[in-house]
């Protein structure tokens, strides 16, 4: 066999081997980043046994410019980076801690941060795209990724870093008084970098470290309500690794939310679920129709906390006909001659004569109607 003959593998073997390899793809321990939903959760608790796999080619990604990100910023800031906290029950891996200058003061000098920060901050990286980006500007974090970096906090503050290999000298110095959380959000299409930032809220930790009491609490995760939507809905459960233990199978084909309609009264809930979703849905369409009628001759700028910017109104352009006819005659190619079927429609219309069909073997969309039952 010549090496010519020899395929090359696709690197996401390797990508995917080393995913599989890393300590949070086979914990069995609760991980701050995995209070995404709290069935999930509970399923780790638990031990419950993985039943998907899925290849996460997006969020290896992220991994890769996360890790990347990070180190930089730890050579050119020295921020303390990737540092283990572990709490009561939950443990996890803080992105960022910058310590403040009496803080730092207490390290070796070789772990001092180049500038310290005003007040202890921690801070969370987040890889989005540009799907998600407007999303990420208008609302920041989202419920799960607050509670995430709380936790995080919380940690720190009751007990500090852990004390394992690596972080001894962090861990000498107890717990932390975390006064700021910073969210810094990197979009991986372009770059583009986006920085929240807030005090620290007893409240919000509070919320926090409830929500973890909550899910060690139940003995069976099914007990616990889905935070999310299904598959096909939410990605979270797009790439959860529990998706059919929590979801179960349906046929090819058919929406797995259909196994949550079990008999009438739960259709007339979904009905009734429909019907207002559609009320809000169309009252949101009436105030955006009537504010994009006052907007209409307001110019591009910044207004309050939105951004405004107009597009289209650009020539609108068709393929000229005589132009590729002339070029067929230059190239001496025949001009195809295929029968205008619109206008043979319209013909027959004009004449009264029915408009003959065949079968094409597709299927329309299946369309869903709900009007008010008679009474």
């Amino acid at each position: 066999m010549s090496v010519q003959d020899i395929e090359a593998p696709s690197i996401w073997k390797a990508a995917h081997g080393a995913d599989r390899r890393r300590p949070r793809s086979r914990q069995t321990e609760l991980g701050a980043s995995d209070t995404v939903c709290s069935r999930r959760a509970a399923y780790i608790v638990t031990g419950t046994p993985r039943t998907d796999t899925h290849e996460g080619k997006a969020a290896i990604l992220g991994t890769y410019i996360h890790a990347g990100l990070l180190e930089d910023a730890r050579k050119e800031f020295g921020w303390q980076v990737e540092r283990t906290v572990v709490g009561d029950n939950v443990r996890g891996h803080v992105d960022v801690v910058q310590l403040d200058q009496a803080t730092a003061a207490r390290l070796p000098k070789a772990m001092r941060p180049i500038v310290p920060a005003q007040v202890v901050t921690v801070e969370d990286v987040k890889t989005k795209s540009v799907r998600k980006w407007d999303q990420v500007l208008r609302y920041g974090a989202s419920k799960a990724e607050l509670r995430q970096v709380y936790l995080y906090a919380s940690i720190l503050r009751a007990h500090g870093f852990a004390d394992v290999q690596g972080q001894k000298a962090l861990a000498r110095l107890g717990p932390i008084d975390v006064q700021r959380i910073r969210f810094r959000f990197i979009c991986r299409d372009n770059g583009e970098e986006h920085v929240q930032e807030f005090a620290f809220d007893e409240l919000e930790a509070s919320a926090a470290l409830w929500w973890v009491d909550r899910v060690l609490e139940v003995g069976d995760p099914d007990e616990l309500s889905r935070d999310h939507d299904g598959p096909g809905l939410s990605a979270v459960c797009d790439y959860c690794s529990w998706l059919t233990a929590c979801w179960g199978q349906a046929a090819p084909g058919v929406p797995v939310q259909t196994l949550l309609v079990r008999d009438d009264d739960d259709r007339a809930q979904a009905l009734a679920e429909y019907v207002s979703g559609h009320a809000q849905e169309s009252a949101g369409a009436k105030v955006k129709k009537f504010a994009r009628a006052k907007l209409d001759q307001t110019a591009a700028g910044t207004y309050g906390p939105n951004s405004l910017s107009w597009s289209g109104k650009n020539p609108v352009k068709k393929p000229d006909v005589q132009a590729m006819v002339d070029l067929y005659d230059d190239a001496r190619v025949p001009v195809p001659m295929v029968p205008d079927v619109d206008q043979m429609i319209a013909f027959l219309k004009q004449e009264g004569i029915g408009i003959p069909m065949k079968a094409t073997g597709a299927l329309t969309a299946r369309s869903i109607n709900v009007r008010p039952a008679r009474t």
